[in-house]
């Protein structure tokens, strides 16, 4: 091709100009190349996966096993279960293949060899500290493989979150992105998702508009506080952290002289920024010097701190299709840990009756805003419910919290209660039915995490909980499945999905999980 347009340009022609699809004019395909996984499709489709956590970096590395955190997605390999699908799933390192078989093995009705030859695996051979798609946009000969290795007439591509590393490797790949527009993801920020809060009217903590300065933070957090002078604490928010891990707590009792009412605004704000160095961070790691460091970057807001003796922290998950319509996927109610109860550690399915229909209903106006805005694909909205009144009947007051435009941790679960029954949710109650119509309840992890498990390879889980058969049973429609696995040598920590019959249920799935690993492992 070269040589041939040095010989045009040396006879004086021009070649024709060939312009690639604009990002914009490859969106306009996704209509046609989408379906629903909730829907058997005998249509061919091709699809690429690109996992990448493509987030801050060095908040990235607060979280034990990140490097990991690409095989989430493998759970989207429930498109296989359609018989003329074809995915690519990429990867930064390769994926252990006995992890690869773990997945296939679960996909129901379909043998796994045949779901095996319509995967194809690639891999960036690449551990640096950088996003994947920023790692396949380095690698043109990789992205020349993905090519070949769908119909580019036919396929799309999905990631984690969207960026606008995300976006330029749709462009290079000539495929469109079953995701956000990255021009829109300020609507996924703590301060975007106060906005959204306010059009929808939906109730949510006091707090402050965005900042990129400590001296502006503290004069922010000294305004939230005039606002409510009962305020105890205050949280500080980096305004794109992951996970609860860029948040900070700050107490104000050591700051009583300088209450409102006691002391002017000047004085206040002098105090906090005084105080900031002394904030509890959710990281054990985490310094102000560094924190503080990313706030002219990233920027940060002062929030309320949502008190209460007896606290839930519900969440909403829906979509945007590339058709336009939101849909309510599901509820859930959230653990959270970490010092001061804000770092996600894992979640049960659905949320307390108490207040699921309420949150999903709130969740359709979040969701229908955005759609306004131009906004596609996943989001969840994150709520504080503190219980009120009578403690056996008690009355919930809802508080939104924040916005997440993309995958999450209450993703991947729901992703494998899907694949291992082939059911589906019901918008109208709230609950998830099997194929055979059976309701099924699940709680999920990320963090099952003890020193004991290091060492252990995902051949060695599959040996204990098979040998304990708490394995999933396909005829039962209950049991555990795994994900992390590639976690567990060198971190000793595992992700999972146990599905019950009932809430009860499916915790005791869950403690037995853990109780086998613990006797299993015992030195």
């Amino acid at each position: 091709m070269a040589a041939e347009s040095a010989q045009s340009a040396a006879v004086g022609l021009e070649e024709p100009a060939q312009t690639a699809p604009s990002f914009q004019d490859l969106q306009q395909a996704l209509g046609d190349r989408w379906s629903s996984t909730d829907e058997f499709d005998t249509q061919e489709r091709h699809i690429v996966v690109v996992p990448s956590l493509s987030l801050d970096q060095e908040e990235l590395q607060k979280i034990e096993g990140v490097n990991h955190y690409e095989e989430r997605l493998l759970f989207s390999l429930i498109r296989l279960r359609n018989p003329n699908t074809h995915l690519v799933y990429v990867t930064s390192q390769p994926l252990h293949p006995s992890i690869v078989d773990y997945y296939l093995e679960l996909l129901p009705g379909i043998p796994s060899s045949h779901a095996r030859d319509r995967l194809t695996l690639l891999s960036a051979y690449d551990s640096s500290r950088k996003p994947l798609s920023q790692k396949l946009l380095e690698r043109p000969r990789l992205l020349n493989r993905i090519r070949k290795a769908v119909n580019l007439d036919l396929a799309y591509m999905t990631c984690y979150n969207s960026t606008r590393w995300e976006r330029d490797l749709s462009v290079a790949l000539g495929l469109p992105l079953l995701a956000l527009d990255p021009d829109l993801l300020y609507w996924g920020t703590k301060s975007g998702s106060r906005e959204i809060f306010r059009r929808c009217g939906i109730p949510h903590p006091i707090g402050s508009e965005l900042v990129f300065d400590e001296a502006a933070l503290a004069a922010a957090t000294a305004e939230v506080w005039e606002q409510d002078p009962s305020l105890r604490r205050i949280v500080i928010k980096l305004n794109e952290g992951f996970s609860g891990e860029g948040n900070a707590l700050l107490d104000l009792q050591p700051l009583q002289e300088f209450a409102p009412g006691k002391a002017d605004l000047s004085d206040r704000a002098r105090a906090i920024a005084k105080a900031f160095p002394c904030l509890s961070f959710q990281c054990d790691t985490e310094t102000w010097e560094h924190f503080s460091a990313k706030i002219p970057t990233l920027g940060a807001i002062a929030e309320a701190f949502v008190e209460g003796d007896h606290k839930e922290s519900p969440s909403v998950q829906g979509r945007i299709t590339p058709l336009g319509e939101v849909e309510i996927l599901s509820t859930h109610d959230q653990e959270l840990g970490g010092p001061d109860g804000q770092i996600f550690l894992g979640c049960s399915f659905p949320a307390r009756p108490d207040y699921r229909l309420e949150i999903q209903e709130m969740g359709q106006r979040v969701g229908e805003e955005l759609a306004r805005q131009g906004a596609l694909e996943r989001y969840g909205v994150d709520f504080i419910a503190v219980a009120k009144g009578d403690p056996k009947a008690p009355e919930w007051d809802l508080q939104a919290i924040e916005i997440n435009l993309r995958k999450g941790g209450t993703t991947h679960p729901l992703m494998a209660m899907k694949m291992l029954t082939e059911g589906h949710f019901h918008q109208a109650d709230g609950l998830f039915y099997t194929k055979q119509e059976q309701v099924r309840y699940y709680r999920a992890s990320d963090n099952l995490q003890k020193p004991q498990y290091r060492g252990l390879l995902p051949s060695d889980l599959m040996d204990i909980i098979v040998t304990k058969q708490l394995h999933f049973n396909s005829i039962s429609g209950v049991g555990a499945a795994f994900h992390l696995m590639g976690c567990l040598s060198e971190y000793g920590k595992v992700g999972l999905t146990c599905i019950g019959t009932s809430p009860n249920h499916a915790r005791e799935i869950y403690d037995q999980v853990v109780a086998a690993l613990d006797e299993s492992t015992q030195a």
